[in-house]
């Protein structure tokens, strides 16, 4: 199979979001896809292949299949527009999260993804402990969404990650503020993995709808605070956010091996 491997929300390599992509010529077993995933060792590797006009997708982390991935979508529309499909300008994918629209304007793809407003909670002392500071507000999606007072809050938390598990009810922790030279910044921890995601549009799922309410404004300008960092460009509408970034082209070969016929779903 094609394999490619696009860093994603980056203007240039070794920036932004690294996603594996597999493009198939039709359905393999999850099986496959899993110890696909694991060999890659990359936060996400997406699997896509074509069925009338849309394309099927789906994404695994080393250890799990996720219901919705910002970046790797975003790395497999521009996989399709680049090298599978050139001439195509927009493409929608089936995912566990519905049908995703990507559409290509420029340098940019714009993502349209379901609008998930995260319900305010109380900050409560097992979050703090856990977190190690002690947040503004707290939201609750998938994720965990807590406010903190200003961007350097954000640059300078640091997670203790065997707290961070105690708070089990929740994918990912996201902690968010206002940003300076942006219009809200982020970062996005995944306890069970151990590690900061570099860039995450899944979680703007629900940023942007959230900043959107506290800035009141739908247009806005986002970044992920990682060592790579990240840049989003967002839009809040009446049922969807529209995601926008560029990517890069790290490296594209085939994935090989035998064994790979058991696993070919017939």
């Amino acid at each position: 199979m094609k394999y490619y491997v696009v860093d994603s929300f980056a203007d240039e390599v070794f920036k932004g979001n690294p996603a594996g992509v597999c493009v198939l010529d039709g359905e393999i077993a999850s099986e496959l896809m899993q110890n696909i995933a694991m060999e890659n060792n990359l936060s996400e590797t997406a699997f896509t292949y074509k069925v009338g006009e849309r394309y099927k997708l789906r994404w695994f982390t080393p250890g799990f299949e996720i219901n919705l991935c910002g970046h790797a979508t975003l790395a497999t529309a521009y996989v399709i527009f680049e090298f599978v499909e050139p001439k195509r300008k927009i493409v929608e994918f089936e995912t566990l999260s519905g049908v995703l629209t990507v559409e290509r304007k420029g340098e940019l793809y714009e993502m349209s993804f379901p609008k998930l407003m995260p319900e305010k909670i109380a900050v409560t002392d097992d979050m703090i402990a856990a977190l190690g500071v002690a947040p503004v507000e707290a939201y609750s999606e998938r994720d965990l969404y807590v406010v903190l007072e200003n961007e350097e809050a954000v640059k300078a938390f640091v997670p203790d990650y065997a707290k961070l598990c105690t708070l089990e009810k929740w994918l990912g922790i996201v902690v968010t503020a206002k940003g300076g030279d942006s219009d809200f910044v982020s970062r996005y921890f995944c306890p069970e993995l151990d590690l900061e995601d570099p860039v995450t549009g899944s979680s703007h799922s629900s940023l942007v709808p959230l900043w959107s309410a506290k800035l009141g404004k739908d247009i806005m300008v986002a970044k992920q605070l990682s060592k790579r960092g990240g840049v989003l460009y967002c839009e809040n509408s009446a049922d969807r956010v529209k995601i926008s970034g560029r990517a890069a082209l790290y490296m594209r070969g085939e994935i090989k091996g035998k064994i790979f016929q058991k696993f070919i779903v017939h």
